[in-house]
């Protein structure tokens, strides 16, 4: 079997599994418990790119999930994480923090922007395409790019090839852009540990 027919199998597999139903009590979305501020990263790459940081022309909710749609997601996370190199914006620019898209190298919250453009440019509405704040188990801070849709919000991270749902990854979720406003940040509630403790019982 050639690599490219192995990976549609691989992701036709992944698929089947992520549509089956289940019965666990976890919610599938993260859930919105208020409004945040947004990362000085993000500020002011709306400044340079104000189109992008406006209202949704609409919010039709989470996008239905296609075969077609979650081997686009596996193969443009796949596709950025191998094209693009990570380094520190200190190392690329000498300041602490900036956002901007990457052309070989990059930090995480680069590698989120340039694959929520491609998806965009793939027909994914950008009011399902949410840049988020994560804390990782060390406590630092990462983002990564959340994918809204009907069988949950899943992620995709510069740090693996695979796309999890958000409820399957080590990360505490802290704040994300928005569906309603690309420029508006809103603040989340992991509730994980409250699923968990109701299916226990």
């Amino acid at each position: 079997m050639t690599g490219r027919k192995l990976s549609v199998a691989i992701a036709t597999a992944l698929f089947a599994l992520i549509a089956a139903p289940t019965s666990f009590a976890m919610p599938l979305g993260m859930q919105v418990i208020g409004k945040a501020n947004p990362p000085i990263g993000h500020y002011e790459f709306c400044r340079v790119y104000a189109s992008e940081c406006g209202p949704a022309s609409h919010d039709p909710g989470p996008m239905t999930l296609t075969q077609d749609r979650w081997r686009t997601m596996l193969d443009i996370n796949y596709t950025v994480n191998t094209a693009i190199q990570p380094l520190t914006d200190q190392e690329i620019y000498g300041v602490e923090e900036r956002w901007a898209y990457p052309r070989s190298v990059g930090d995480c919250e680069d590698f989120v922007l340039l694959k929520r453009k491609m998806l965009m440019a793939k027909g994914f509405d950008p009011s399902d395409l949410l840049i988020t704040v994560v804390l990782q188990p060390n406590g630092e801070g990462h983002a990564v790019l959340t994918v809204r849709t009907d069988r949950g919000d899943f992620v995709l991270d510069n740090m693996r090839n695979t796309v999890l749902l958000w409820s399957d990854t080590e990360y505490t979720f802290l704040k994300r852009q928005a569906a309603d406003h690309a420029g508006r940040w809103v603040k989340l509630q992991d509730g994980r540990a409250t699923a968990v403790s109701s299916v226990s019982r």
